[in-house]
């Protein structure tokens, strides 16, 4: 008698928690780690001991220094770019990004149209460059990249990702690129620590309404990014590679890198920059011609974003390891 009365209240209980559930719309949980990614040491979630009392979570990128993405021109170009103050600026040419010499913006600002135009041609005849190269000036850009408190928030970001399954990477990558330290909202409407658009976040189970937006909520931000890279970037990243029998693992470098096109970018315009290349294989190659080539919406900001990325992963080496 004593076993029934057990059994039906564990079935009662069972109920309950049940309906309980359904009413609070609790949603199904995502893949865990291990079904979504292969697992490897370039994946997992790492500590750093700051100042002998702070602990923060990042993820190892080994594979920038093991492959030689460090040592690319254009990544090293933005890097210093993300640095320098915004009274500094380079000149630089533009399709390699080699920095030819730094002025003040005053003191560049100074030149009259006609002197910046001798000075281009001075930099083409002393390089033997085409006349149609173009020469840019291009400006600091460290008051937009402040990383006072960067490692707070990769460390935050990184364990949510974790949390929901999504390999922390990511995390770690947007928040060093898209408005880090600030709260900011784009000319098209992007907003928060991860920059979701308002429709890409409903879609992605946050509030974003007049009343209410949950982009600012740092947490509930990175929940919706870790959606968008989850169950729309890498699955679309896969089918544009898949098509083109381009094989990848989800840990590659270079993957994490098209992922982030998507992210950026969109699929539609990140499939049509690969149609435009043609590509038989995947890789370091394969970003380095995106980077230089434009296809629908695909252009200069699309092409700088793995640029930025690699950038900022190298200010972050310096950042931990104080080199």
């Amino acid at each position: 008698m004593l076993k029934k009365i057990v059994i039906t209240l564990f079935c009662l209980l069972g109920v309950i928690v049940f309906l309980y559930s359904k009413d609070i719309g609790v949603t199904p949980s995502l893949p865990t780690y291990e079904d979504h990614v292969e697992l490897d040491e370039n994946s997992l979630l790492k500590e750093h001991l700051i100042d002998d009392s702070l602990i923060i979570s990042y993820v190892d990128y080994g594979q920038i220094f093991e492959e030689g993405w460090y040592d690319l021109a254009k990544p090293l170009f933005w890097k210093t770019i993300m640095r320098l103050s915004e009274d500094s600026c380079v000149i630089n040419i533009g399709n390699t990004r080699e920095i030819i010499a730094y002025f003040a913006v005053k003191e560049w600002n100074k030149k009259t149209d006609d002197q910046k135009d001798k000075y281009r041609d001075s930099i083409r005849n002393s390089r033997n460059l085409d006349a149609s190269t173009r020469i840019f000036m291009t400006i600091g850009k460290k008051n937009f990249y402040t990383y006072d408190n960067i490692l707070m928030d990769i460390s935050q970001g990184t364990k949510v990702f974790h949390d929901e399954g999504v390999d922390p990477w990511y995390a770690q990558a947007i928040l060093m690129i898209e408005s880090p330290g600030k709260l900011a909202k784009s000319s098209v409407g992007a907003y928060g620590p991860f920059q979701l658009m308002p429709g890409v976040a409903r879609n992605m189970g946050l509030t974003v309404n007049k009343y209410q937006d949950d982009r600012k909520d740092f947490t509930k931000s990175a929940i919706g990014s870790s959606r968008l890279i989850a169950r729309i970037c890498i699955p679309e990243a896969k089918k544009i590679l898949d098509d083109r029998g381009i094989c990848y693992k989800e840990t590659d470098l270079w993957f994490r890198l098209f992922v982030l096109h998507v992210y950026h970018a969109g699929a539609a315009n990140v499939a049509a920059v690969v149609r435009e290349i043609g590509p038989e294989d995947g890789g370091m190659e394969l970003i380095q011609q995106m980077w230089t080539t434009k296809a629908a919406k695909f252009g200069n900001a699309s092409q700088n974003y793995s640029q930025l990325a690699l950038a900022a992963t190298l200010i972050l080496d310096e950042i931990l390891w104080g080199c």
